[in-house]
């Protein structure tokens, strides 16, 4: 496989690798699902360049997972904004998230917590089947072939 090409791998995984699979991409999720929308926010959070930061959001949006908005006519700025795609990112973001909570953390405690506006309560995110509710963990999983997959074998 090729850096260049993973969008074109019939894998999901390699697919999504391609758009947001490097550090400064997946912060930029990050402070997207914190409700950081404009390009000096992100900017002065993450202490990324004008140019990476261009770029990476560009990205995003061409692969529609953000939306450019105008906030402001003149200078002309945006507002970037998580469209439905962008958002179906977050157990994704989640995931990591909790990941790191779990085994990257420090004697400090979780720099976040997430509240269920629901429930009122404190969680964490788990992955359930989505046919039965069942917590799903690794070694209760068997992979088949789908139809987008070349040849036989599963991934």
């Amino acid at each position: 496989m090729k850096w260049d090409t993973l969008d074109e791998e019939p894998c999901s995984l390699s697919r999504t690798v391609a758009v947001v699979g490097d550090r400064w991409t997946l912060l930029i999720l990050r402070e997207c699902f914190l409700r950081v929308r404009r390009f000096e926010a992100f900017q002065s959070s993450l202490q990324i360049t004008r140019h990476l930061l261009s770029e990476r959001l560009k990205k995003l949006v061409r692969f529609g997972i953000l939306r450019r908005v105008p906030y402001s006519e003149s200078p002309k700025r945006y507002e970037y904004i998580l469209t439905q795609k962008g958002l179906d990112l977050y157990p994704i973001i989640m995931a990591m998230v909790h990941w790191g909570d779990t085994h990257m953390g420090d004697e400090r405690g979780r720099p976040l917590l997430h509240e269920h506006k629901s429930c009122g309560k404190l969680f964490d995110p788990v992955m359930v089947c989505s046919e039965c509710g069942e917590v799903l963990h690794a070694k209760q999983v068997h992979v088949h072939a789908g139809p987008g997959r070349r040849g036989a074998d599963a991934a």
